[in-house]
């Protein structure tokens, strides 16, 4: 079962506006239009038999809204391909007992977004989600690293190496590599700490918009030899294949990780056998 790891989907009524913006804002093309059906679309097209899609609530005021679509979505991930986690932000008032309905609607895991959400990941007020959720069992998934259309960093290879050092060994995942465009300090800060990674919107070089703001030099991602370094040095068993759709090319970003020189287990793992395993998705 091939599994992409870091999906991103919007309410059909928000997500033509809601794309747009994050586009322009990050001066890319978008590859799908950001609804189930378009993902579901790419998914086939690519032959990706699982989407994870990946919610952010920018505000507190969407969690609850967001997490009951997600668990109505959920319903029918067996039958057409989308399974999708749950949010929290830092700032929710009753941010406890979400959590723990989160757990109840088996959503599996947490997003969060330090950068759109202004929080760094070692905030106290992420330290105390982490913590909770992590006693829940709860898979926690975290941008990392530079965003591409937002100023500041609220997630680096330090701050999530003093995250695992406040709560321990839990089910943490770093999106893009362990960090966008951190990626130098990843494996010295944090091969040690049992995180795993995602590969999405790492490799290969991401799609710009023709307004000239990057220059094709700007738009390289990791190599493939960097790629396969990186996955050796923190072993295949903690690596998950991701897209970030819509902002990759889900067909692109497959064929890349199957046309590195990996073994036939490692690429198993990767592609799925890890995702399944660490979401307890059933084939």
């Amino acid at each position: 079962m091939i599994i992409d790891a870091h999906t991103h989907i919007f309410p059909e009524k928000i997500a033509a506006a809601a794309v747009a913006k994050l586009a322009e804002a990050a001066h890319i093309r978008a590859w799908t239009e950001a609804t189930e059906e378009s993902l579901l679309a790419s998914q086939k097209r690519a032959g990706i038999d699982l989407g994870i899609v990946l919610p952010v609530a920018t505000a507190p005021g969407q969690v609850i809204k967001v997490n009951d679509r997600s668990a109505r979505l959920n319903e029918k991930y067996r039958q057409h391909g989308i399974f999708s986690l749950g949010c929290i932000h830092p700032d929710l008032e009753g941010w406890h007992e979400e959590l723990g309905r989160i757990r109840e609607l088996g959503l599996r895991g947490i997003k969060l977004h330090p950068v759109y959400q202004q929080t760094d990941i070692d905030d106290i007020r992420f330290l105390r989600i982490i913590d909770r959720a992590a006693a829940l069992g709860l898979v926690v998934v975290t941008h990392a690293g530079i965003d591409i259309g937002v100023e500041g960093i609220h997630c680096s290879p330090a701050m999530c190496r003093h995250v695992t050092e406040e709560i321990g060994t839990f089910k943490f995942v770093l999106a893009h590599m362990g960090g966008w465009r951190n990626w130098d300090e990843v494996p010295r800060l944090l091969a040690d700490t049992g995180v795993y990674l995602d590969t999405a919107f790492s490799a290969p070089a991401f799609d710009r918009a023709d307004d000239g703001f990057w220059s094709q030099e700007e738009t390289k991602m990791l190599s493939a030899e960097e790629m396969v370094k990186m996955i050796r040095i923190f072993g295949a068993e903690r690596i998950l294949f991701g897209t970030d759709s819509p902002w990759s090319d889900q067909a692109q970003a497959l064929s890349f990780i199957r046309n590195l020189p990996l073994t036939e287990e490692e690429k198993k793992a990767v592609l799925g056998e890890n995702a399944a395993r660490l979401f307890s998705l059933e084939p």
